[in-house]
């Protein structure tokens, strides 16, 4: 297969990166603005390669946190409960709330949201849909807070910019941000609020390095290795 031709743009771009550099947190973040190719408002997303086995129970790490300064991205959020929590979903700010109707039209192949919030007592309605709602990580989850009697309190936190993330099958965390018109300092400070949250969750069982490595990327440009040392 033929090696794709870097634009012009990208070139100039990947230029400006050191590969062999670690570089300090808050660096990184100043850059990946500096590299960005797109004319868009990108995705500025976090990879973090982490010293476990994701095949052990133990070690699959999975957890949520609220950024400091969001992601950027205003979520569409769609709420399955009983009548009874309807109101409460609504008034939180959620896009979508119902239940056998919405069941209904993701069964006919419907996902146009971002995130699945479910009150527990609709679980078993619900689990009839894992099978198209889980490949696309929309399956709600008590341990990332989207199955909850607080359906409300939810629908806020994810307004806010609470995030989900898990590891996937090669030890790897893939999370955004921010945009690349963050600040460096913010896109900082999500960038720690995130590996904090991300070291204190180390299994007793992880041995070696835990965190092996860390890069930080916008939507089509190079990724910036980060020194963890400066996480700290």
């Amino acid at each position: 297969m033929a090696k794709k031709k870097l634009t012009k743009k990208r070139k100039v771009a990947e230029a400006k990166v050191d590969p062999n550099k670690l570089y300090d947190l808050t660096e990184a973040m100043a850059l990946v603005k500096e590299v960005n190719t797109t004319k868009f408002d990108a995705s500025v997303d976090l990879h973090i390669k982490l010293g476990v086995d994701p095949k052990k129970a133990d070690q699959a790490i999975r957890g949520t946190t609220s950024l400091p300064h969001g992601t950027g991205k205003t979520k569409k959020v769609l709420v399955l409960c009983s009548s009874d929590k309807e109101q409460e979903a609504k008034d939180a700010g959620a896009d979508h709330v119902g239940l056998d109707e919405y069941i209904t039209k993701i069964s006919q192949g419907w996902t146009d949201i971002d995130v699945i919030i479910a009150a527990p007592d609709v679980m078993a309605k619900i689990g009839k849909i894992g099978r198209i709602l889980g490949p696309r990580g929309l399956m709600p989850n008590p341990k990332s807070g989207t199955v909850t009697p607080n359906v409300g309190q939810a629908v806020e936190e994810v307004k806010k910019g609470k995030i989900a993330f898990r590891v996937d099958k090669y030890g790897i965390i893939h999370s955004p941000i921010g945009r690349v018109s963050f600040s460096p300092d913010k896109l900082a400070e999500n960038a720690k609020d995130l590996l904090v949250t991300i070291e204190k969750m180390k299994p007793a069982s992880a041995k070696g390095i835990y965190m092996k490595g860390i890069s930080v990327a916008s939507t089509m440009s190079p990724g910036i290795a980060i020194d963890t040392k400066t996480i700290n």
